[in-house]
């Protein structure tokens, strides 16, 4: 699974889809707004992401709650990261929800907020951990039109010092691309995967599809969950979780502990991990790399259509991982 996304809300420490009981929360959607409240929003959130587009850290600090600018670090190493990439991209308000918890207890483990759809009865449900009475916005802006475009989401809170200010409780920065890639395209990719039957590249570009459509990990929506629920249908059975996936190469049974997918040099690939044996220096280590790079791709002839290539990382007990990264065509 691709591990760009920059998870820095120091406002929620976990994510979870359970329900719960809320006390008296409510959802307010963009279009049930009136025009002052989406302005108020919407110009709080284009002003904060304005300074992270300019790199100003020390802006962005001034206008973030208390309780999350004492631990700002992160969340100023994010902001480095994510102004180089969108200095001169078009800012887009994707989508406003107003959460009102003022009247949440503090003992409570999680809020969830039932945002209706428009001219519909289908919901989008968020549900946030250790979030404190008061009142909130998610806003999701799109920064488009540079070479690496990107989703910024933001919590904001009415600040509770009593300033009336709405300041950044909360960000979360995804790609909105990969490879050139939106979600649609990868996901609708997943299904041709999974109509030829190849469920490995089906369910690593549900993934994809997956962590490029939804802005936040507390987000649900009718069509996460229609692309989640095709995912799990193709998930292989032999994928390592609770048990590696072991397989033969240098005439050993290697354990791979890992398999996601990343992103390197604007390129999609498939991410390997696994616990290297009998080796050390880099040189045999290596040598046993490439053995199971080729153990891999003979087990998975499809991969070499879905990725670029395969990095693949050896550990050693107590050591640092050792990785390499080839090319597809490199791979024989």
């Amino acid at each position: 699974m691709l591990r760009h996304q920059l998870k820095l809300a120091a406002l929620v420490a976990a994510l979870c889809a359970y329900s719960l009981a809320a006390h008296a929360t409510s959802c307010t959607t963009q279009s049930e707004m009136t025009p002052a409240q989406r302005n108020n929003y919407e110009q709080a959130s284009r002003t904060l992401a304005r300074e992270i587009a300019a790199g100003n850290s020390a802006a962005v600090r001034a206008a973030t709650v208390s309780s999350v600018a004492t631990h700002f670090d992160e969340i100023a190493s994010t902001i480095s990261r994510t102004s180089s990439l969108i200095q001169k991209a078009t800012l887009t308000i994707d989508n406003l929800y107003n959460l009102n918890a003022t009247d949440l207890k503090a003992s409570d483990d999680r809020a969830q907020f039932f945002c209706g759809l428009p001219g519909s009865s289908l919901l989008v449900t968020l549900t946030i951990p250790k979030l404190p009475p008061g009142n909130f916005v998610v806003a999701v802006l799109d920064a488009t039109g540079a070479e690496q475009p990107q989703r910024l989401a933001m919590i904001l809170q009415n600040d509770p010092s009593g300033s009336a200010q709405w300041k950044l409780a909360g960000l979360f920065v995804r790609p909105l691309t990969i490879a050139g890639r939106d979600g649609v395209w990868y996901w609708r990719k997943a299904r041709k995967f999974a109509e030829a039957k190849q469920n490995l590249d089906a369910f690593f570009y549900y993934q994809t599809a997956q962590f490029l459509s939804d802005p936040v990990d507390f987000l649900s929506s009718p069509n996460l969950e229609k692309l989640q629920k095709e995912m799990q249908d193709v998930r292989p059975s032999d994928l390592p979780g609770a048990n590696p996936l072991v397989v033969s190469a240098s005439g050993l049974n290697l354990e791979v502990t890992g398999l996601r997918t990343d992103t390197f040099q604007g390129n999609l690939d498939l991410v390997v991990d696994y616990k290297a044996q009998g080796v050390s220096g880099p040189v045999a280590t290596r040598e046993q790399i490439l053995e199971l790079m080729k153990a891999i791709l003979n087990r998975y002839p499809q991969l070499r259509g879905a990725f670029h290539g395969l990095w693949v990382y050896a550990y050693n007990s107590g050591g640092q991982p050792f990785a390499i990264e080839q090319t597809m065509n490199q791979i024989q």
